[in-house]
């Protein structure tokens, strides 16, 4: 056989034979006096077996010592450690289709938003106040209020802090008139974004802030700083404000933890 009919036979190409053959996996045949390689019977059923090792997932370096071991025990150990990676991979797809599946409930039910993919509380929540926001102009805090909170959800680690910000998020998606005072929180920081931080409004939009918050945000405060040195998260939302605006939110959060005690 030559390498057209070698490679049409077991199904594969002729560069996917050459490569074998420069790899060492598939020995040279004898040539011809044309020049010509000369397949054999013997080396169909070597390529086949190559084939049906790749096709399962091994890698050529796999393969060759598949080939290598007379034996047999590195087939079975080599197959082994495919089997326990390809049952991880299926535990991880299972994982993302419930995700995807918990997603496409959203979309039929109006609540996918171009924020998303978010969870579906979190989801809610931003359809209430885009329904409620009909007809007026685009906050600015508004929007930054909504990546902060997309943004947190993705990296906040798992644990009880994730928990505690989801819980913190129904509470406020539930409470009654909770929307309408976000859009009265969103006016008033709006209002300082060119404000000094002494502004007399500073005090009031702080108070108005701390009222909104439940009690449970004070667990996540430290007893010394409102907001720890070192918290990435809390640099990157406060770098996003105005100088008047991070005062409403640490003065805020400091009546919350006096609250709490």
């Amino acid at each position: 056989m030559r390498i057209g009919e070698i490679a049409a036979l077991v199904g594969v190409t002729p560069r996917a034979v050459r490569h074998y053959h420069h790899l060492g996996l598939l020995p040279e045949p004898v040539r011809r006096a044309n020049g010509y390689r000369e397949y054999t019977v013997r080396d169909a059923v070597l390529l086949a077996r190559i084939r049906r090792l790749t096709e399962l997932g091994l890698g050529l370096d796999e393969v060759r010592d598949v080939l290598a071991d007379e034996g047999g025990r590195e087939l079975v150990e080599v197959l082994e450690e495919l089997d326990e990676d390809l049952r991880r991979q299926e535990a991880v797809i299972h994982e993302r289709r419930e995700r995807l599946a918990g997603l496409l409930a959203q979309a039929r039910e109006g609540i996918l938003t171009a924020d998303g993919p978010v969870s579906p509380a979190l989801a809610s929540l931003f359809r209430d106040v885009a329904r409620s926001s009909a007809g007026r102009s685009e906050s600015p805090m508004a929007a930054k209020d909504r990546e902060m909170l997309t943004l947190l959800e993705t990296v906040a680690p798992e644990g009880e802090a994730r928990d505690r910000l989801m819980d913190t998020m129904r509470h406020l998606a539930e409470t009654p008139g909770a929307v309408e005072r976000a859009h009265e929180l969103y006016a008033r920081l709006d209002a300082l974004a060119d404000a000094a931080p002494d502004d007399p409004r500073v005090a009031e939009a702080a108070r108005f802030l701390a009222d909104t918050l439940p009690d449970e945000v004070a667990a996540g405060l430290g007893d010394e700083d409102v907001v720890p040195a070192d918290d990435a998260l809390a640099a990157a939302f406060f770098a996003d404000l105005a100088p008047a605006q991070e005062a409403v939110v640490l003065q805020a959060l400091r009546l919350v933890r006096e609250r709490a005690r």
